[in-house]
């Protein structure tokens, strides 16, 4: 069988077998994530319900690294259809600066994400919430059943626990990232979505955008940004922490979204740049999107300009068939696939391993090294 045009044992002997399974299983574990959803769906709506429609209340999505950007690519849709405040706010900071993030008496549901569920400070966020947050309920969406976070908290927690496939193996989170993403999604919004869509999606990607990502990858870029309006912002940068992961630091990314990038960043736009641009759907948004596109083509700086959309009125574009008429949260899925099979190509092509592509070993797949303080309350 073939992954990412590879047999299992090239991959094997490559050392990406894994990272090219998950990312080639998502299609698959969002349907089952979805089966999965769907079942807890009324336990999950009693739980959760109290918050969401009260206008009180705070919904912070959490979690470190890849775990983290979940919420900053679901919390700005959320935010916008829900009573509550939706917020996306990493682990990092909540441990770090619990004052500043958390507010005792604002009603709190805490929305923990986590692969393995190990990592201190998601450990330490829930701990902390708990401490300082009167009114304070956690659900814990994780791949791992065996993880700290699964059952960790006092009575008011509920946890979601995906399917075993997407804790991922590999040192970079593919099939997690999405599964926990979709979770959350189905958790908390009251809008119906098609998973079968987002499915057939992210598997047309994994066809077709195969032999020009690995093209990509041979022209070797030392710079790569990603770009996002709005929600997409964070799945730009989602892309560019998995390429610096698998490449090991070796090429420079940056992520920004066309707006913003104007001002400054786009300095770093040499001609060994590749910029990648996710395209909102949205209209109004999308028109933005289209005007940063054409100056960069007529700036003539960038190596390469790659365009992902869902509406076919791109020449050269990177099309999601069959979602020209999708909401942005359902781009979220397919978009991320390109960056993902790209990156393993250029990890290969720098001479690394994707499934454990850190040479020194100062970065590992569940962070080490984190030492937490007492919080104490004032």
């Amino acid at each position: 069988m073939l992954r990412l045009g590879y047999n299992e044992q090239e991959l094997e002997e490559k050392g990406a077998l894994w990272t090219a399974r998950e990312i080639e299983q998502q299609p698959e574990m969002l349907l089952e994530t979805d089966a999965i959803m769907a079942a807890t769906k009324d336990r999950i709506a009693a739980f959760a319900g109290p918050y969401l429609s009260d206008p009180l209340a705070r919904i912070i999505l959490t979690g470190a690294g890849t775990s983290a950007f979940i919420g900053e690519c679901l919390a700005p849709f959320l935010d916008a259809q829900v009573a509550a405040r939706v917020e996306a706010v990493a682990t990092t900071d909540i441990v770090s600066s619990p004052f500043i993030y958390l507010r005792s008496n604002a009603p709190t549901l805490l929305v923990s994400f986590g692969r393995s569920g190990n990592s201190p400070e998601s450990k330490g966020a829930i701990e902390i919430a708990d401490k300082l947050v009167a009114d304070v309920s956690h659900l814990v969406i994780t791949c791992n059943a065996g993880g700290a976070i699964a059952s960790q908290g006092k009575n008011n927690r509920l946890t979601v626990l995906l399917p075993d496939a997407a804790h991922d193996r590999s040192f970079a989170m593919t099939s997690s990232f999405t599964a926990m993403m979709y979770a959350a999604w189905a958790a908390l919004s009251p809008e119906p979505t098609d998973p079968s869509r987002i499915s057939d999606g992210c598997a047309n990607l994994l066809q077709t955008t195969v032999p020009m990502m690995q093209q990509l990858a041979k022209a070797r870029f030392d710079r790569v940004v990603y770009l996002g309006s709005g929600p997409f912002k964070g799945l730009a940068r989602e892309a560019a922490l998995k390429l610096m992961e698998l490449t090991d630091g070796k090429i420079l990314t940056s992520f920004d979204s066309p707006l913003g990038f104007r001002h400054g960043p786009k300095a770093m736009v040499t001609d060994r740049t590749m910029v990648m641009l996710f395209m909102s759907n949205d209209p109004l948004t999308r028109a933005y999107d289209m005007d940063l596109r054409a100056e960069l083509i007529a700036d003539g700086n960038a190596a390469r300009i790659v365009t992902l959309s869902a509406i076919d009125d791109i020449d050269d574009a990177v099309l999601v068939p069959g979602m020209a008429d999708a909401k942005d949260p359902e781009l979220l899925y397919p978009y991320i696939i390109p960056p993902q099979v790209y990156g393993v190509f250029a990890s290969l092509d720098a001479g690394l391993t994707p499934d454990n592509p850190n040479v020194s070993g100062t970065v590992n797949r569940v962070v080490q090294g984190v030492r937490l303080y007492a919080c104490e309350t004032v």
